[in-house]
């Protein structure tokens, strides 16, 4: 799964163009390297966002193409 549909399907962040632009901006990275918003996202991947002043660090444990609200946090794990 492309990584900018990932982050908005997982509810990290809350809208793909929002995602989108986080990627553009070297923003988000996976397992360590800058990845661009149509990288793929696999489980075991490790996914760090910057948001402002602060980094949201995540463990992808599942890769869904669409979940519910409440089913959302299942797809990851805080670090």
């Amino acid at each position: 799964m492309r990584l900018d549909k990932y982050l908005k399907v997982s509810r990290l962040i809350k809208r793909r163009t929002v995602a989108n632009e986080a990627c553009d901006a070297g923003r988000v990275s996976i397992n360590g390297k800058t990845a661009k918003a149509s990288a793929e996202v696999k489980a075991g991947d490790i996914i760090d966002i910057g948001f402002g002043n602060r980094n949201v660090k995540v463990r992808v444990t599942d890769v869904k193409e669409t979940v519910r609200k409440e089913e959302a946090a299942e797809m990851f794990e805080y670090l």
